[in-house]
């Protein structure tokens, strides 16, 4: 039965964001909290929640009881019609949003709500681009894919953009892009962005992950979110939120800008909403935006827009989150797993830094301590050469371990219901794994 599900996979079914020669896909039956288990009944501990996804793990009670009487009550309805859900949605995510958030569209993934959100910017401000930043990822639709600073865009983008974009630096302190030192840079990475704004014509707004995701989990500085939020205001541009990873307590907060008291203009969400369990985005906006379009056409929609069953599974999750107390276990757990990488930091030469907030973080790979030199580049992924992280990333699985691994970093972000016990085994088969990428690191 395992060979012939494998095989159906591979014959009929594209694996995404890769060549397809060579793939195969590990065969996963079921779920329980922070495991997931193969079909030949090995236990396997979830280290990324999947795609920084999962939040709650698997087979909470509450959402799938939620789920199902949804889909018996009712499926589906038009998204011109409301129903219970719909509005008992708006008003949770109202109460857990920063304040000045007010109007919601629910889409059916990130890159959905991405797209809803660079719509929304431009129709509002009338202006053609979005300024992004290198080492970002928004989604894969051609507007989102456009707004994204990494290699998956270069595979596409030849095709022509949705609309224009502009890139300035990321707040990549490690391997400074302007090889500068903070403090003593003055964070120049977000002074170079006003210096875009003021030099570019028609800037809608700027979209930014608070926390960089699977590009390296970068955490800005202190001083640079405050500062980026002056400069989008001073210059007249929206700020668009992106919190499809770092929304729902993954860095202890409901949402990451929280940290920073930034008060975004557009907050995008999605995967930690339903903790994935159906799939399910929102883009929301300030007053001002959604006063807008009182008197102009929204023109934007879909077939799948705030589904029923699907808000059924926010509602449950929004509720477990508050049972739960999940911030408390973010906090401790989040603390310990710090404690347990920056370990792991000091015994293996091949890891150049260990970085992140709550329980989301990222091991630098680095194959030169004294240069910074990386394992792998963007370029190497798109030339299809061997990649270091995810060489370990499958070795980590053969030991019972899921990790993400991506270009030069490993995404450790476990389902926030995770325990000391759970970051402890995932750090003990991180501490076999990096011995390989030992080897290959210059003493």
């Amino acid at each position: 039965m395992q060979n012939d599900v494998v095989g159906t996979t591979k014959a009929h079914l594209f694996g995404t964001w890769r060549k397809q020669k060579g793939w195969t896909p590990p065969h996963i039956q079921r779920g329980e909290g922070c495991y997931v288990l193969d079909a030949s009944g090995r236990s396997v501990l979830d280290f990324s929640s999947m795609l920084v996804c999962v939040n709650l793990g698997y087979s909470n009670k509450a959402i799938v009881e939620a789920v199902t009487a949804q889909i018996n009550s009712l499926p589906y309805v038009i998204p011109s019609m409301t129903t219970d859900i719909k509005a008992e949605v708006a008003k949770l995510v109202k109460e857990v949003l920063p304040a000045e958030l007010e109007k919601f569209f629910f889409a059916t993934s990130g890159t959905d709500a991405i797209e809803a959100a660079i719509k929304i910017a431009r129709l509002k401000t009338g202006k053609p681009k979005i300024l992004s930043r290198y080492f970002s990822y928004h989604g894969s639709t051609m507007g989102s894919i456009a707004a994204s600073g990494e290699v998956r865009r270069w595979f596409v983008e030849h095709f022509g953009k949705a609309g224009d974009v502009v890139f300035a630096p990321p707040p990549y302190c490690y391997r400074c892009p302007l090889k500068l030192k903070y403090p003593d840079c003055g964070i120049a990475c977000v002074e170079v962005i006003d210096h875009i704004i003021k030099n570019e014509f028609g800037i809608a707004g700027i979209i930014f992950e608070p926390v960089v995701g699977t590009n390296g989990v970068i955490v800005p500085p202190k001083g640079y979110m405050e500062r980026l939020q002056e400069i989008a205001r001073e210059n007249g541009v929206l700020l668009l939120d992106d919190e499809v990873m770092t929304g729902w307590f993954r860095t202890g907060k409901w949402f990451a800008v929280e940290h920073w008291g930034v008060k975004p203009d557009i907050l995008i969400t999605a995967k930690g909403l339903t903790s994935s369990y159906m799939p399910l985005a929102m883009t929301a906006v300030n007053k001002e935006i959604a006063e807008h379009f009182e008197d102009n056409f929204f023109a934007h929609g879909h077939t799948y827009e705030a589904h029923p069953v699907a808000l059924a599974a926010a509602k449950a999750a929004i509720q477990e989150y508050r049972r739960l107390r999940i911030w408390e276990n973010v906090e401790r757990v989040g603390k310990h797993l710090e404690r347990r990488l920056r370990e792991l930091e000091e015994r293996h030469r091949s890891i150049g830094e260990v970085r992140g907030i709550g329980m989301f973080w990222a091991i630098d790979l680095t194959k030169d301590r004294r240069t910074g030199e990386p394992f792998n580049v963007y370029a190497d992924k798109y030339a299809g050469n061997q990649i270091m992280a995810e060489r370990l990333a499958a070795e980590a699985l053969k030991r019972g371990v899921y990790l993400l691994g991506y270009i030069n970093n490993l995404v450790v972000a476990p389902p926030l219901i995770a325990t000391e016990s759970d970051v402890d085994k995932g750090v003990e088969v991180l501490d076999e794994v990096l011995k390989i990428s030992d080897e290959e690191a210059k003493a």
